[in-house]
């Protein structure tokens, strides 16, 4: 049976007697809802316009189990959309769509070292942020105002202003897209690096079977729900020069997680454009990390290079330099640009989330005329932070 729902789209209401002639005994008591050829705008910060061929709204894990037990969809490509915050459309999308829409935020579990709190995949990553600071448990307010849902973090192992979220991770849960079985995974079996999961990457052991060895999960797990351990005591972080000016603006030399968390929502959208607003992906780049040689050689050639020295001993360039350097602040391929404030971000220029804007072949073709002028003066591969769909 068919219903009518929000901007005209037809919505099936799926039932075993409804769903096809002849179902299978087991998809009798199948229900779950789908929409067909949704616009996709709307879920992407960037705002490129797109479709989805097939959307499942996944709001319990149930939902997952119904899906799969479908004839068409159960066995059919699967693309996982959480906040839209870290993705590049270039088309329409074809796989079956399941845009994560779990909630629930909640304490675990209290220890004499962390405060272990948990969160839907579908939970918005700042506000869980501000709720955990509103509870009583600091530990993510350098992690403040990055868009996006809390089942992302952990693909992307977000990070910002010293703390990345490998370092608050306790464990998440999931569920095998192709046999429907459920599963935990701990820090050591997400493999986190440095904007980089396992779930970035491809695999050919069954997910539920692979929990035990690092293996690439990418488009093969939905996450449920994920598990921080916020530190007892709290600590401050601090040592970005950002966090230093604010500290002396306030006075302050022990501030409280409430005021880093105020600092650096004021930092961020001071330099970063409010999706809302111009749409953008964030941080198009990964910062890249070099030997000391190469640092060393760059440095013999343009002094002012932003660098910062690991604790490995390699040597971490800032991208938004390199690209600025290169002189492509401001400028522009079709409707897709680079953010006047930050060279690292690239924007769409075609007037938000109600405008046709940049196309996702304009902001690759901008990406890569990018790549390849930092390679040719620095001889430096840039690799996008998005995923690119």
């Amino acid at each position: 049976m068919s219903v009518t729902g929000a901007r005209g789209l037809k919505k099936w209401a799926l039932t075993g007697p409804d769903l096809r002639e002849g179902a299978c005994p087991q998809c009798d008591n199948l229900r779950m809802l789908v929409e067909k050829n949704v616009p996709l705008q709307a879920f992407n910060t960037f705002h490129i316009v797109a479709k989805a061929h097939t959307l499942v709204r996944i709001a319990h894990e149930s939902e997952v189990h119904d899906l799969l037990m479908h004839p068409e969809w159960g066995a059919a490509p699967k693309f996982v959309l959480g906040g839209g915050s870290n993705i590049v459309l270039t088309g329409d999308v074809k796989p079956v769509v399941l845009k994560v829409e779990i909630k629930g935020q909640r304490l675990v579990a209290e220890t004499a070292k962390a405060f272990i709190v948990e969160a839907g995949a579908g939970e918005d990553w700042h506000d869980f942020v501000a709720w955990t600071l509103a509870q009583g448990y600091p530990g993510l307010e350098n992690l403040a105002l990055i868009p996006g849902t809390v089942g992302a973090s952990p693909v992307q192992n977000i990070g910002a202003y010293g703390v990345e979220l490998q370092d608050r991770f306790e464990s998440l849960d999931a569920v095998d897209l192709q046999t429907g079985k459920g599963f935990t995974l701990n820090a050591a079996q997400c493999a986190f690096g440095y904007r980089d999961s396992v779930f970035k990457h491809g695999g050919t052991t069954p997910a539920s079977e692979a929990v035990h060895q690092v293996v690439g999960l990418k488009d093969r797990v939905l996450i449920l729900r994920v598990r921080f351990a916020l530190p007892k005591p709290w600590k401050p972080v601090l040592g970005y020069a950002d966090l230093d000016k604010k500290m002396a603006e306030h006075a302050c030399t022990a501030p409280t997680a409430q005021q880093i968390f105020d600092w650096v929502c004021e930092i961020r959208r001071a330099k970063l454009p409010d999706p809302q607003v111009i749409g953008n992906a964030g941080s198009f780049f990964k910062n890249p990390t070099v030997t000391p040689e190469q640092c060393a050689d760059i440095i013999a050639r343009d002094p002012k290079v932003v660098h910062y020295r690991l604790a490995d001993g390699s040597v971490k360039l800032a991208a938004g330099w390199l690209i600025d350097s290169c002189g492509w602040r401001g400028k522009s391929v079709g409707q897709a640009g680079v953010y006047e404030k930050q060279a690292l971000v690239l924007v769409n220029r075609g007037g938000g989330s109600n405008g046709l804007g940049a196309t996702g072949g304009e902001v690759m073709t901008l990406a890569r005329a990018i790549q390849t002028s930092v390679y040719e003066r620095f001889g430096i591969r840039l690799e996008p932070e998005p995923v690119i769909v």
